[in-house]
């Protein structure tokens, strides 16, 4: 860490986590860098081996033979996200080609199969809203409540990145879908594909100045780095450009200025290009202490700083996070983002971009399991990486501002907004909006004409409740089973898993349908070796390595690594400050308690008081863990 930045104690990392090996705590894994491109593939200047700068116009004829992966070829012929797919879009088949599938990620959608029917191409279609903060006006939300029903399977998915997931499209019905989103005050324009996704925020709607400054932020920096080619109003609204809200001056500012060479002049994607970014690209905006949205798993992590009087100043900034592996290959990892610096307030959108345009000019091209801005960092180091921020910034970073310690916050249950309003945090599990309990929100939803918004942890708050309304609505909510707080189990208010099978192509086992199953097990083996029933731990479940569930965030992590099979991880903390590690591979889906006995029973006799299950598997080590873990099999207790 360089001195610019000053030590770790300023970053909100206290007790335990402060005495980690810093490749846990701040996300520097000490691992073979991955492989780069050879030589003859690599650019000149300050770019590394095998990355290739993001392009205009036509590549030069000699720039042909630089290694780029298929998905750059598609993205530099497809005049802006058009080509093939507007042709695609319109033919009899029921599934897309190849470079249409890639195209339609940066429209918001994926094309799915569903792998429970055997035999058969189950052709649909996944649509992803972009929902900077959460924020969803009443009119969106029960537009979207409806098309649920008519067009996809029923159900609503809140997703860990603030936004909706609409399953089981036809692609005869995509375009009636997505017009409806946008003349419904919504989108889902860049919510996939390779550019910056949804933009998180903490979702609570109080009435507080920090609070407000970073949801503003992070609307400003969802505009800022929105396509701008027209390609998706072309194709989903005949080329109406339909805009719920003008753009503030400052943003329209920020991304058209070019004093220091970082966009493309007379483009119609003045900061993305043809090529637009190298892979997703993922920023979150929080306040001091409020670590709601993840904070260091973001490529860009912006954090509020407040002066003495709660007045917004400027911003610490993270670098370098990100989720994603692959299984078996050890160059591939999740990372903790670094801090970069420290900018005033009104340069937020300058340093923002001056970030993005060094990962569009340096990210690698050639090879997209290395493509995202964690393993530059990683590679050059976080030294080398701001000083070539700082030459599109135009200015050197502050230091890094103190901050308090990190804590997790879920909004959930009944709380008052400081306007004289309150709002209910719903607890829903895995998002999974569906049945009665679907019927029962749209119903509250639009009898009392709330707005929503969605949280990191995938429920939904309902905003603007007038007192008077509290009892009605909490009567409702419960006759629908969706129980107060403090009536649902505590590992599941914490418990997050992604959709996994049967329609997600990348699953290896399940998730969401598995992990209710999974958590009640849990409980069972905490009632066995003497855990109270209010004590909990962080349980994330992802189906394949991808991480979009987070769970290398979790106490307790599980990564699908074949059917019915999963890798365990361990050592997240609950504020989601620490990195978890790789425990155990390919444990069977009927064998978990034959591993979490044996841990969850010496947690509970050798924790240190209010020690978290993460912070004693810290503390232990895994060599000591897996020796209880093995000695455990043969042992009465196990009998």
């Amino acid at each position: 860490m360089s001195a610019a930045v000053g030590g770790a104690e300023l970053h909100g990392f206290r007790g335990a986590a402060a005495q980690l090996p810093r490749s846990r705590m701040l996300g520097r894994p000490l691992r073979v860098a991955p492989p780069a491109a050879s030589a003859a593939t690599g650019g000149g200047g300050g770019s590394s081996a095998g990355s290739i700068r993001a392009v205009s116009a036509p590549l030069k004829k000699d720039a042909t033979e630089v290694k780029r992966s298929k998905v750059e070829i598609i993205k530099e012929k497809s005049n802006f996200l058009r080509y093939p797919l507007n042709e695609e879009l319109v033919s009899e088949a029921p599934n897309i080609n190849e470079d249409a599938v890639q195209l339609i990620k940066f429209h918001g959608s994926y094309q799915q199969t569903d792998r429970d029917v055997r035999g058969q191409k189950n052709y649909s279609f996944m649509l992803r809203t972009k929902n900077p903060c959460g924020k969803v006006p009443n009119q969106l939300y029960l537009a979207m409540d409806t098309l649920a029903d008519e067009f996809g399977i029923g159900t609503l998915r809140l997703t860990t990145r603030q936004t909706f997931q609409l399953h089981g499209v036809l692609k005869k019905n995509l375009k009636t879908v997505l017009s409806t989103v946008i003349k419904n005050m919504g989108s889902t324009l860049g919510a996939c594909g390779d550019l910056n996704r949804n933009v998180l925020a903490p979702a609570a709607p109080y009435v507080r100045k920090d609070i407000l400054f970073a949801q503003q932020t992070a609307e400003n920096i969802a505009a800022l780095l929105t396509p701008q080619s027209g390609a998706y109003y072309d194709l989903w609204v005949d080329g109406e450009k339909i805009m719920s809200a003008e753009e503030p001056p400052e943003v329209t500012k920020a991304r058209n200025d070019n004093s220091h060479g970082t966009n493309f002049p007379d483009s119609p994607e003045p900061i993305y290009g043809t090529q637009y970014l190298p892979r997703k690209f993922k920023i979150a905006v929080t306040v001091a202490g409020d670590n709601s949205v993840d904070i260091l798993t973001n490529d860009i992590g912006v954090v509020v700083v407040s002066d003495d009087a709660g007045e917004p100043v400027g911003f610490n900034i993270y670098v370098g996070g990100g989720m994603g592996r692959t299984h078996r290959v050890e160059t591939t990892f999740p990372r903790l983002a670094d801090p970069l610096g420290y900018v005033p307030k009104e340069d937020i959108l300058y340093a923002v971009k001056a970030i993005v345009v060094t990962q569009r000019e340096n990210g690698r091209r050639d090879d997209r399991k290395y493509s995202r801005m964690k393993y530059l960092i990683d590679r050059w180091g976080i030294d080398k990486f701001r000083a070539e921020v700082e030459k599109y910034y135009g200015k050197k970073f502050e230091s890094f501002r103190p901050l308090p310690e990190w804590q997790f916050n879920s909004y959930l249950g009944w709380q008052e907004q400081g306007d004289g309003k309150l709002f209910y945090g719903v607890h829903v599990d895995n998002g999974r909006v569906g049945g009665q309990a679907k019927k029962t929100l749209r119903e509250i939803i639009e009898k009392y004409n709330l707005d929503v918004t969605i949280t990191p942890n995938q429920n939904l708050i309902l905003c603007g409740i007038d007192q008077a309304w509290r009892e009605p609505i909490t009567s409702a909510l419960a006759q629908a089973g969706l129980l107060e707080p403090k009536d649902v189990d505590p590992l599941n208010l914490t418990a997050m898993a992604c959709p996994a099978l049967p329609l997600c192509p990348l699953a290896q086992t399940e998730a969401e349908r598995g992990i209710l199953p999974i958590l009640k097990r849990i409980r069972a083996v905490f009632d066995k070796v003497g855990i109270k029933d209010y004590e909990s731990v962080v349980v994330r479940i992802t189906g394949c390595p991808n991480g979009c569930a987070r769970p290398y965030m979790a106490e307790l992590g599980f990564v699908g690594d074949g059917p019915k099979s999963y890798q365990i991880w361990l050592g997240g903390t609950p504020n989601q400050s620490t990195l978890a590690e790789s425990f155990m591979n390919k444990v069977k889906l009927d064998d978990i308690e034959k591993v979490l006995e044996p841990l969850f029973s010496y947690w509970n006799n050798t924790r240190q008081e209010g020690e978290s299950f993460g912070s004693f598997t810290n503390r232990t080590g895994f060599d000591k863990l897996k020796e209880v873990v093995n000695s455990w099999a043969e042992s009465p207790a196990a009998a």
